[in-house]
């Protein structure tokens, strides 16, 4: 029965018999997609590969030797180097390495290029380096882990190991490479630097050899040797002084020697009285002895002293008794007279000449002195002017050799310190050989995984389910609301409006009916064989087949 008459009546509410009518009805189209689904979802998850999951653990250990000791060539801490390692790890170049090794991706490479298979497999490499803080002031943790899914589980941990020693390979590798670079820089640096320094101190030698005695701080020495000199100038022309004036004294007593000498009369004429004549020679040689006095007074006196005004006084008084006696004398014949040599005379002439012998000699020496006093004078004159002009010649070389020398001073400080931190560095490259300083040691080996991390089967075949209920579901009410036939007595009520007294079953044929149902039996059942041969195929593929 059509309701075509009744097209602009709503439909009226559906209560639960009509949903397990309308299930009963249409169950082939729930059934269908629900098992279709359980099939489908059975074959996918069973097919879809395991994949296991490796995982190792590290941490860092701080350095053997305290920093204190031997200082380190790094300016950061491990923990701050470990991003960096991160990239050399997976880096493209050793990716490859350890897939061509372990033969991994074998099926991929076949239909992929390299680049993409190297991107899919750092994508399933998980470096999990925790951080602690907040803000700018995050620290890295101690330990950290790598791990590495692939289907299969042997490969999964040898990738692991290779991550693992890869990590601690580039770290000693990373770090003795930065260390001797850090080296090899400080040598370069030192050897500019002992350049520098020698090509200074050979400029400030060659300055010192050019202005010897001309330096600032020989400025206290050159005073002080002016002074000296000058004391010793002043010593010298003293002497010279007291030379001169011994001198004129030799000279004076020399020629008073002289006047003497030839004062002296060795020979005299004998006359007819010789008392007379003894007396006369005794006046002469009172004189000679007299003036011989006057002389030794003179070379202690003034000439204004009293003892040598007397002196003269008394040899004029005497000189004058002579002179009376001679002129008193009677003259004699000159036949009668005779000469007498008077050996008093020659004594005393011999005397004087021993005197003035002596005086000459004294003179000589004093000539001599006075020579060398000389040429002393003039020496002492030559370095004292050399002094002098070494004072005044000082301002004009005092900037050039302050500069030198602070140039010297600075490239002296800068090559002790390049020196003192190549000494460190080179003992920090020992550490690092010795592998004492900061290290990453391995805390948990790459572990063997037994069961697979992916896929969840279960949740796969119930998701399956629901999903194929859904769409049974889903078809079963289409259909139902695209029937628009009375099913039951509640629709003929309902759309009729009239009281129903009775009803007449459908009267079909029973052959048709029994041919209706097996058709639909063996479709039903050709289904679930198929279906169960599915997922009895892919079951023993997956617990039997890989092994």
């Amino acid at each position: 029965m059509e309701p075509s008459n009744y097209i602009g009546v709503s439909r009226r509410p559906l209560d639960v018999e009509d949903y397990i009518d309308i299930a009963r009805r249409h169950w082939g189209w729930i059934a269908g997609p629900a098992f279709a689904s359980l099939v489908i979802a059975v074959v996918v998850a069973f097919l879809w590969p395991n994949t296991y999951v490796s995982y190792a653990v590290m941490r860092i250990t701080p350095a053997q030797i305290p920093e204190r000791i031997v200082a380190s060539n790094f300016n950061s801490q491990m923990a701050e180097r470990l991003n960096s390692l991160r990239q050399d790890v997976t880096s493209r170049e050793s990716l490859i390495a350890i897939i061509q090794k372990h033969n991994l991706y074998a099926s991929e490479l076949k239909k992929r290029p390299m680049e993409d298979v190297v991107e899919e497999m750092r994508n399933k490499i998980d470096i999990n380096i925790a951080t602690t803080g907040r803000g700018n002031q995050k620290m890295v943790g101690s330990a950290f882990h790598v791990s590495f899914a692939y289907h299969d589980r042997r490969h999964a941990r040898n990738v692991v190991n290779e991550l693992v020693s890869t990590f601690m390979d580039e770290n000693l590798k990373m770090r003795r490479q930065q260390s001797r670079l850090t080296t090899n820089f400080l040598g370069d640096e030192l050897k500019e630097s002992k350049e520098t320094l020698d090509r200074i101190e050979a400029e400030l030698t060659e300055f010192k050899t050019r202005n010897i005695g001309r330096l600032p701080e020989e400025t206290q020495n050159n005073v002080q040797a002016v002074h000296s000199l000058q004391v010793q100038m002043a010593s010298v022309n003293d002497g010279i002084g007291r030379v001169q004036q011994d001198k004129l004294m030799l000279h004076t007593q020399l020629q008073n020697l002289k006047r003497q000498a030839s004062a002296v009369v060795t020979t005299s004429e004998v006359a007819a009285r010789p008392e007379q004549n003894d007396r006369l020679a005794q006046m002469s040689r009172l004189v000679v002895d007299l003036e011989t006095q006057l002389a030794a007074m003179r070379e202690n006196y003034r000439e204004q002293h009293p003892d040598v005004r007397a002196a003269k006084a008394r040899i004029e008084v005497v000189k004058r008794e002579r002179d009376r006696m001679v002129a008193a004398e009677p003259k004699q014949d000159e036949g009668k007279a005779r000469s007498v040599t008077d050996p008093n005379a020659v004594r005393m002439l011999g005397e004087i000449q021993s005197s003035i012998n002596t005086v000459e000699s004294q003179l000589q020496v004093k000539d001599l002195e006075l020579e060398e006093r000389s040429k002393a004078q003039t020496r002492l004159a030559e370095q004292l002017q050399q002094y002098q002009a070494r004072l005044m010649a000082r301002p004009a070389n005092e900037n050039q050799y302050v500069k030198l020398t602070r140039d010297y001073a600075l490239a002296k400080a800068e090559y002790d310190r390049l020196t003192m931190q190549k000494g460190q560095s080179e003992m920090a490259n020992k550490v690092e050989e010795r592998s004492a300083g900061e290290n990453l040691e391995l805390l948990d080996p790459a572990s063997y995984p037994i069961e697979p991390t992916s896929p969840n089967r279960v949740v796969i075949i119930a998701l399956g389910i629901c999903m194929g209920l859904t769409l049974g579901l889903f078809l079963a009410g289409a259909h139902e609301v695209k029937d628009s036939t009375l099913k039951n007595l509640k629709d003929v009520r309902a759309y009729s409006n009239l009281n129903v007294l009775s009803s007449i079953p459908l009267l079909e044929n029973a052959l048709v009916v029994r041919r209706k149902r097996r058709i639909v039996w063996v479709v039903w059942s050709a289904v679930v064989m198929l279906g169960v041969m599915a997922m009895s195929g892919v079951l023993y593929f997956y617990y039997f087949g890989e092994n």
